[in-house]
């Protein structure tokens, strides 16, 4: 364990091995985004739509929004961290780019999520992780000009 939350880059084979599975998420609870969510995603990143085809998992000790019970997903976790701790490009390569990302925990839950509907500070998440691999690589450069108001594909 380390003293501090991380984010490090691994290799595709041992991303897959300790990390492929929902099992290997922490809390009590495991989950991914609803269809309606990912697509809010997609609108909130400036992405095109349907750019997102991976299951983006969420876990933690309860799944719903104490006040609204609204099911808390990646889109309140990416709407909570576009306010000053991350950009829209670096989420969006995250999502959709071959590298593999773990976050080193400590037992303490995700900071600084709160509901994107009713504001409530979210706290119990555990974790989030996307599966990507399948994501055709070279369609990421499109996508990021696109966020960028850059040309439609032709």
């Amino acid at each position: 364990m380390t003293a501090q939350r991380e984010t490090v880059q691994v290799d595709h084979d041992l991303f897959r091995a300790v990390y492929d599975s929902p099992a290997s998420l922490p809390g009590r609870h495991r989950w991914t985004t609803p269809e309606s969510d990912v697509r809010r995603l997609e609108k909130l990143l400036g992405m095109p739509a349907r750019s997102i085809g991976a299951p983006l998992w969420v876990s933690g000790d309860e799944p719903d929004c104490p006040k609204c019970r609204r099911r808390v997903t990646w889109y309140d976790i990416v709407s909570s961290a576009l306010s000053g701790l991350h950009d829209k490009a670096m989420i969006a390569t995250v999502i959709l780019g071959e590298r593999k990302y773990v976050n080193t925990e400590i037992p303490d839950a995700i900071a600084g999520v709160r509901c994107s509907d009713c504001h409530t500070a979210i706290d119990g998440l555990r974790s989030f992780k996307c599966h990507n691999w399948a994501y055709a690589f070279e369609a990421l450069e499109a996508v990021r000009e696109r966020m960028a108001g850059g040309p439609a594909p032709t």
